[in-house]
């Protein structure tokens, strides 16, 4: 009796370690095969209690596994076909001091037509030496006010349904060791598009990957001994002619930003006509100009009957301690149809003048 329960024992126990066996070797398999796929378990993510309703698990087309986040989804009011698809707010303007760190939230929405795998990308900003443009974009180059690496997201690659937005939150984390000063960069929302799909789109060439992206720009200032110095350098006609044949006219402001953080000037232009009347208003709002960079802003004025000199005169405000710079030029509106009529009218005035004085006597009464 005492042998038989010997053998009881270790056939159960064999039988046990042979289930076991069974059971976990395929799981353990199956966690290789998913690995290999690229396909992420959600437990590394988050736990399973802190995953809300709205999480996605799907398989972006064409993008070789499965993605998983948590951003809240939401349905668009409308499912129209745009074509497009929406990034906003364009941008931010946060104070931090270091070691502080602030989260914002970004809004994507799809108007694709179909679904698409979307993916976040950073990178630093600067301005333009010649005034040509606002913001330029460094791709993996790092600029001097360099922000790229403290700009982060949850999950970097989502996937979203035509007819949805997203929301996700963006953190901005400034090291503890940083200098007072400005710090810029972007965050890019970015699609791939298929290349088997690329022939459809204007100006591809058949099988090319067309990469579309819009940029939401950050710009940080760290208080402390931080320099803002700027000013008006240039205000006149941006084709620099003095003479026009008709409007609109197109007005150029450059302003040279040469501090460390970046600047935001404001201000009216006032034009007045050859008797000093006022006979146009442009209030100018906020512009932004980074450090060490010029940008010139450019404004239209238009009215319906131009014609004569005229003088413009603009009032900006630098952005800081209340300090405004003005500058003046003047221009003409030379209308050629219109002076053609007065012309051809002026003509034919002296030729009929001309014709009665050759043609009749005048005699004064004794």
């Amino acid at each position: 009796m005492k042998l038989l329960s010997t053998y009881t024992t270790i056939l159960l126990t064999s039988l046990l370690i042979s289930a076991v066996t069974l059971i976990v070797f395929p799981v353990s398999v199956l966690a290789q095969g998913e690995a290999s796929l690229g396909i992420v378990d959600v437990s590394d993510l988050v736990s399973a209690t802190e995953v809300p309703q709205t999480v996605v698990a799907t398989e972006a087309v064409g993008g070789g596994g499965t993605y998983y986040d948590s951003y809240p989804r939401e349905t668009l009011p409308g499912q129209e076909v745009q074509s497009d698809f929406v990034v906003g707010p364009g941008k931010f303007e946060l104070e931090l001091a270091p070691g502080e760190s602030e989260t914002v939230e970004i809004i994507i929405s799809n108007r694709m037509g179909q679904g698409e795998l979307f993916e976040f990308q950073t990178e630093d900003a600067v301005g333009s030496k010649d005034g040509s443009a606002a913001v330029s974009l460094l791709g993996e180059r790092t600029g001097p006010y360099s922000l790229k690496d403290f700009i982060s997201v949850p999950y970097e690659k989502f996937y979203l349904e035509h007819g949805q937005r997203v929301r996700v939150p963006v953190t901005v984390a400034i090291p503890a060791d940083a200098e007072p000063g400005g710090w810029y960069g972007s965050l890019l929302t970015l699609i791939t598009s298929d290349p088997n799909q690329s022939a459809g789109v204007t100006g591809a060439k058949p099988g090319s990957t067309i990469i579309s992206r819009i940029g939401t720009l950050f710009f940080v200032t760290s208080p402390g001994n931080i320099n803002r110095e700027g000013s008006l350098i240039d205000f006149s006609t941006l084709s620099g002619k003095r003479v026009f044949l008709d409007g609109p006219i197109d007005l150029g402001l450059t302003y040279e930003n040469t501090g460390s953080v970046h600047l935001s000037p404001y201000g009216r232009i006032t034009i007045t006509n050859i008797i000093g009347e006022e006979v146009g208003l442009v209030d100018m709002q906020p512009w932004f100009i980074l450090p060490k960079s010029l940008r010139t802003k450019e404004v239209s004025w238009d009215r319906e009957f131009l014609i004569g000199r005229y003088q413009a005169t603009v009032e900006l405000n630098r952005g800081y301690d209340d300090i405004v710079d003005e500058m003046t030029f003047t221009f003409w509106v030379l209308p050629w149809k219109i002076m053609l009529v007065a012309f051809a009218a002026t003509f034919i005035f002296f030729l009929i003048l001309r014709f009665i004085f050759t043609r009749f006597e005048f005699k004064r009464k004794n």
